[in-house]
């Protein structure tokens, strides 16, 4: 659970280009290029810090300010590429920093083993480790991902490369060495356009923000700001929002007026009457009271406050850093106007045009006139949101392409673009009651809203304040969903004769397995919790209904009769009856020193152990991956892995273990290397059993396209669920984003066998507040919503379970003579040939097939009606009768006799002259017991 919610406080303007930018943005209205007035450039660059020779321990890149006003450089970012690289992954994103006219920014980079020397103090730090003699630095607005020799993007504001590089903006500069650095001249005034002529190499001299200003145009360094006015003077709306990155009168006292359009529990939202004709500045405004305001909608105000930009997230928040939001505190004075005035909504649609479309509306009445899909209500019960996006779901850029390539970076960028958050214009927790739900209480990502009218805002997305934030919308009419993704009973047919299914039961922790030792240290808190959890778990796997079932994220203690796992199929055999389940023991090598571990149970009455199970014990698994080999009725053999590869959560692990900026994540160097060393188990696996049938399920913390799921895939082994679902299939929601992380992956001989893949939606679709947790919702808390809780599989976890279905079918064929045959115990596929043979298929559901008219004069001594059946299609196929016209026609006969009902073929029909011969006696039934399309295919 989480304690903070995001703040009612949002909004910025993006921060402006250098003139070079203005060809390249013509037309693109969500941002403007600058012109001299804010004009930040690179003023030196060294790469040789700490090397052999080197007085100073550390590359620096240095910034300078060479327009006339002072600039915010909050989530700006320094980036470094080798001399003709094309990636740009080494970066320094800058904190809460404003950068005066005339003055350097120091940023300490990457150090070397050498050196006496320490930098002053640096402004900002990184860790880039550049190059001493060539290479690329670039400087962007915004922490974006740049690509190319020479890149291109519009948040691209200053390039220099040095030495035997390509070339970005004009010809590089000379070479560097370890005791030189290439600095702008006229201090860092001249601008060309050409490095090689802006550029000199000087012994490296670092200059940071506590150096006296130089600015450029002569004049002196500006003094501290104003004070605010003490006179406040009469503004309107729009002259305080301004069309910049901020307010032009941040800490200015000012007097205006607006239309009330929205109340929240701490403030208002008010708009200016009467617009401007700039499109470019809003005429909305937050006003901040703190406490519960006094006016109502429609009023016209008039107040007088200090206009403040309010970061809504953490100091080192890049994103909210950048998207502060204009507001009014501070309030001395509000008097009412008038009353019973209306402003009208500004009409917009989605997507955007850019990400920061909406800042020219921000604090503004609007509707947004296109269907909105709910994709993502994790934040509904406790913060009263819900991530709407444009265009249906959004879905992760790694699960449908590969990371960091053009295609999953474009479609990042067109996910910002059509997402917004609807937020219930409260900064109150737990709402109650809770907004948006259904009479079923619930609402469902999926669900849909044809149009939404409300006030833009900016704010947080999840509980933390150093993660994502977005705009959103506070709306002032009732928005109305569309169930356009209803729950389902059960999980969708995957065919087959055997059924297999993944399930992360998201920390199934029992205490001492006798009612006491609660709290747990990952799940439920109390008993009463652990009862209502199990109560889901088991109505979701009851509806699974799989005949062997892989858990992750079950406590990892044994199997004894007071384990969690033993625990989950004494309630599920309560629940379908004694003996249904049963647990594969955990295998000799043990289940690893984790909190949790992974599991598997399976149905002793569909299917036999082959041998014990067995555990990868490869050092770098952490939850060491479990596997059983397992025999069908019929002797047909297949292998199930069942795994949980590391989180994605970041710790303090650095190299390949950190987050790379490709979407994939902290640890994914681990994952893969896990996936690895998987494929080094199979292959040992295989050759013990022989048998190529293996299939891995699990949690594998990575989606459909990253790394270690391509380790799979690009060695012959097939995506399950892309292969029957395609690429938009998922299991989990983050971030507003769809994705699977949950697998199903198959041998190439397995896969010919598999006949469906469902995700079975009952959880990543669904609102928290309705899970087991007792916390945050009546009575536990008072002024709490409701506890929605029930006992169906809805909410039962955090992932979806998967289910796959097999066709474990046994080919027993005879030969061209007469023969006795004798089927399995389980499903076989039976093909008697030519001749009078004597068929007794044994139980299971059995196919007895016939392609040819000199097939027959079989006796089948047990067929059973509704479990048995005849194929016969490709007998009639070779005398081209269509298989639902060959009892009309008279080409497929039954006819009882006293032996039992005997099927013939006439391959003329009624109407033709040749006889009718049998094909197949089913002894003891007669053709009133037959359905012909259920046993004949007829």
């Amino acid at each position: 659970m989480h304690d903070n919610k995001p703040s009612s406080h949002q909004h910025q303007r993006p921060a402006r280009l250098r003139p070079l930018c203005a060809a390249l943005l013509l037309g693109l209205g969500g941002l403007a290029c600058a012109g001299a007035s804010a004009k930040v450039v690179i003023s030196q660059v060294y790469g040789g810090g700490g090397n052999s020779g080197a007085t100073l321990k550390n590359d620096f890149i240095e910034l300078f300010n060479a327009g006339s006003d002072t600039v915010n450089l909050s989530g700006w970012t320094v980036h470094y590429a080798s001399s003709t690289g094309n990636t740009w992954n080494n970066k320094t994103t800058l904190g809460a920093l404003s950068l005066p006219p005339g003055q350097y920014l120091l940023i300490q980079e990457g150090a070397g083993t050498g050196g006496s020397q320490d930098l002053p103090t640096p402004d900002a730090t990184g860790e880039i480790l550049m190059s001493a003699t060539n290479g690329k630095v670039a400087l962007t607005n915004a922490n974006v991902t740049l690509s190319g020799t020479n890149p291109s993007n519009a948040a691209l504001v200053d390039i220099i490369s040095y030495g035997a590089s390509t070339p970005t903006e004009g010809a590089p500069t000379n070479a560097l060495t370890n005791t030189t650095a290439a600095q702008r001249l006229g201090g860092g005034c001249t601008d060309t356009g050409n490095n090689q002529a802006d550029f000199t190499l000087v012994a490296p001299a670092p200059r940071n923000m506590s150096r006296e200003p130089s600015p450029c145009n002569g004049a002196p360094a500006p003094g501290p700001s104003p004070s605010p006015s003490p006179s406040p003077s009469s503004v309107s709306i729009h002259t305080i929002q301004g069309s910049g990155a901020t307010s032009p009168l941040v800490g200015h006292t000012v007097t205006t007026r607006g239309v009330v359009t929205k109340l929240l529990n701490n403030g208002f939202f008010m708009q200016e009457p009467d617009a401007d004709s700039d499109p470019a500045t809003s005429e909305g405004i937050l006003v901040f009271t703190s406490t519960v305001p006094t006016v109502v909608v429609g009023q016209l105000v008039q107040l007088t406050g200090v206009v403040d930009e309010y970061n809504v997230g953490a100091a080192g928040n890049a994103l909210t850093a950048a998207h502060t939001v204009t507001e009014l505190k501070t309030i001395t004075s509000l008097s009412v106007l008038a009353s019973g005035q209306s402003i009208a909504p500004t009409v917009i649609t989605f997507p955007q045009a850019t990400n920061d479309d909406l800042e020219r509306v921000e604090g503004m009445l609007v509707t947004i006139d296109t269907e909105l899909t709910a994709s993502q209500n994790y934040f509904l019960g406790r913060y009263g949101q819900i991530t709407l996006s444009a265009n249906g779901r959004l879905h992760k850029a790694t699960n449908l392409h590969r990371p960091g390539s053009v295609d999953a970076r474009q479609v990042d960028q067109d996910n910002a673009r059509r997402r917004i958050i609807l937020d219930d214009g409260s900064s109150l927790q737990n709402p109650n009651p809770t907004p948006y739900f259904s009479a079923d209480n619930t609402q469902r990502a999926g669900d849909t809203t044809p149009s939404v009218t409300g006030v833009i805002d900016y704010g947080l997305a999840t509980a933390s304040n150093t993660g994502l934030a977005d705009y959103r919308i506070h709306p002032t009419e009732a928005v109305v969903f569309t169930r356009a993704h209803p729950r389902t009973d059960a999980p969708a047919d995957v065919g087959g004769n055997v059924k297999v299914a993944s399930f992360n039961v998201l920390n199934y922790f029992n205490g001492n397995g006798l009612g006491a030792g609660f709290p747990t240290s990952r799940g439920a808190t109390t008993l009463a919790e652990f009862n209502r959890q199990r109560a889901k778990i088991i109505a979701a796997i009851k509806a699974i209904d799989a005949d062997v079932l892989g858990l992750m994220e079950i406590e990892n203690d044994g199997t004894g009769a007071q384990s969690a796992v033993v625990d989950l199929v004494n309630g599920l055999n309560a629940a379908m009856g004694a003996g249904t389940y049963a647990v594969v023991p955990d295998p000799a090598t043990g289940t690893g020193s984790d909190e949790i571990k992974v599991a598997m149970i399976y149905k002793p009455g569909k299917l036999t152990r082959v041998g014990s199970s067995v555990s990868d014990t490869a050092s770098i698994h952490n939850r060491p991956p479990l596997a059983q080999t397992f025999s069908a009725p019929n002797g047909e053999k297949f292998t199930l892995l069942v795994n949980h590869f590391k989180s994605k959560g970041c710790g303090d692990d650095g190299g390949v273990d950190a987050d790379q900026g490709d979407g994939q994540g902290c640890y994914n160097g681990r994952r893969l290397l896990q996936a690895q060393a998987l494929r080094g188990f199979i292959t040992n696996l295989q050759a013990a059993q022989a048998d190529s049938d293996v299939m891995v399920i699990g949690d594998l913390n990575a989606y459909a396209k990253e790394d270690p799921v391509h380790e799979f895939t690009s060695n012959g082994f097939v995506d399950l669920s892309e292969r029957f679902n395609g690429p938009g299939d998922y299991s989990y929601v983050f971030d507003g984003e769809v994705g699977y992380l949950d697998h199903a992956l198959a041998t190439a001989s397995l896969s010919s066998q598999t006949t469906g893949v469902h995700h079975w939606h009952i959880n990543a679709d669904e609102p928290t507040v309705i899970d087991y947790n007792t916390e945050f919702k009546q009575p536990a808390c008072a002024a709490c919503g409701p506890d929605y809780y029930t006992a169906t599989p809805y909410r039962s976890s955090d992932h979806d379970p998967v289910v796959i279905g097999l066709n474990l079918i046994k080919h027993v064929d005879g030969s061209a003579g007469r023969d006795t045959i004798t089927g399995t115990a389980g499903d076989d596929l039976i093909n008697g040939g030519e001749g009078a043979d004597t068929i007794t298929t044994g139980t299971g559901r059995d196919v007895l097939v016939y392609g040819s008219v000199r097939d027959g004069l079989d006796t089948i001594t047990d067929f059973t009606p509704g479990s048995d059946r005849l194929d016969l299609g490709a007998l009639l196929a070779s005398i081209g009768v269509q298989p639902g016209q060959a009892l009309a026609q008279g080409v497929v006969k039954l006819v009882s006799t006293s032996a039992g009902v005997q099927v013939q073929i006439d391959t003329d029909g009624s109407a033709g002259p040749a006889a009718a011969r049998p094909l197949a006696l089913l002894r003891g039934m007669t053709a009133a017991q037959l359905q012909p399309a259920r046993d004949l295919g007829l």
